[in-house]
């Protein structure tokens, strides 16, 4: 299977597993999962229209077969979007519910914003886009979950 498919594959499962749930269980979703397959959450906080650093962060790091291995192993990811133009806007709960999460997690809103929660949903760190390589960034995000 090459990355694309396993990408999409990947998405298919989360979009299908989450649809049956409201938008506002999303989060506690992730946890019960993280708690079951002893993992972190990566919640993403992006400006994925308009937001430059966002959209590299994305392209060059999290869309990257070696990002997406270390994900599956490691993770389980959490895109909250705050998308702004008129095609890509999101349902008015799935809106409510990113600015929820964005007022408990990115006070600051500064985009794009990696936080990571252990599986109680406590921050275990918090970073943004780093211009590196996705070894370097898989490795920045180890040492940050050492601490």
């Amino acid at each position: 299977m090459n990355y694309k498919t396993f990408s999409f594959s990947i998405f298919l499962i989360l979009a299908s597993f989450f649809n049956g749930f409201s938008q506002v269980n999303q989060l506690e979703k992730a946890a019960q999962i993280a708690k079951e397959e002893n993992k972190l959450i990566f919640i993403n906080f992006s400006g994925s229209d308009w937001c430059r650093s966002c959209m590299v962060l994305k392209q060059s790091i999290i869309d990257t077969e070696e990002f997406a291995s270390f994900a599956n192993n490691n993770l389980i990811m959490l895109d909250i979007d705050f998308p702004k133009k008129k095609k890509n806007r999101l349902s008015k709960d799935q809106t409510q519910y990113n600015e929820k999460l964005a007022e408990k997690y990115n006070k600051e809103g500064q985009f794009p914003t990696i936080i990571i929660l252990d599986s109680d949903l406590n921050i275990i760190a918090k970073t943004g886009y780093k211009r590196l390589s996705p070894t370097q960034y898989i490795n920045h995000i180890k040492t940050l979950i050492k601490k």
